[in-house]
């Protein structure tokens, strides 16, 4: 962290969000606001440019969205924090965001206070998270999990990848099997191309069929 007042970055795609939230950060103490960004490209520009201590980031934006801008930011700049302030709160953006390497979570409910506290907490190592945003953890982290259908699984399939192919076969989408297992969207891409490959499945109709044969679901 640099000397003096903690160094913020806002980005968020709505002018009138950046605006308002320039104006609240800049009348808390020991906060400057150093850029604003509209989506995630710009956003690495200016992390480069001004060097953050953290970067109050939004999730759903165009060019590059909240969630792979967090990771490019956390791999290219690794003392740069990031905490994430969202109208979403639902278990697939948390676990995106997380995964991405997002220090903290908020939905746009949070006041001056809970930000600036979660901004300063960020920069220390610590997260922190938003009452509901809180709940929805607890109860991804507290859910029974499968049991596993078989000692033995075909094919050379992982634990994992019976696990997605089974929820594949129940018509599940990507990001609602990410949710699922509490996984990045792009943790599920991957399980999914490499069962398909082991497998030798063209299509997501052949490995629901597969999955299904073999009680996977």
């Amino acid at each position: 962290m640099s000397e003096g007042p903690l160094r913020v970055l806002v980005v968020d795609d709505q002018q009138l969000v950046r605006e308002g939230l320039t104006a609240l950060l800049e009348l808390t103490d020991g906060v400057t606001v150093v850029g604003a960004a509209g989506d995630g490209a710009r956003a690495l520009d200016l992390v480069a440019d001004r060097k953050p201590d953290v970067v109050l980031m939004d999730l759903r934006m165009p060019v590059l969205d909240g969630v792979r801008a967090t990771g490019l930011i956390r791999e290219r700049f690794p003392d740069v924090a990031v905490v994430v302030l969202t109208t979403y709160a639902d278990e697939e953006s948390i676990a995106g965001a997380l995964a991405a390497g997002a220090c903290g979570y908020l939905t746009k409910d949070a006041g001056r206070a809970e930000i600036g506290m979660a901004l300063r907490a960020a920069v220390t190592g610590h997260a922190v998270f938003d009452p509901v945003v809180s709940a929805r953890l607890v109860d991804a982290l507290t859910r029974p999990a499968q049991p596993p259908t078989r000692d033995r699984l075909p094919d050379g399939l992982t634990q994992r990848e019976a696990e997605v192919l089974g929820h594949l076969a129940q018509g599940r989408t990507n990001g609602e099997i990410a949710a699922a297992l509490f996984v990045a969207e792009t943790t599920v891409k991957t399980h999914i191309n490499n069962a398909f490959a082991k497998i030798g499945a063209r299509n997501r109709v052949e490995a629901a069929r597969y999955a299904t044969r073999h009680r996977l679901g």
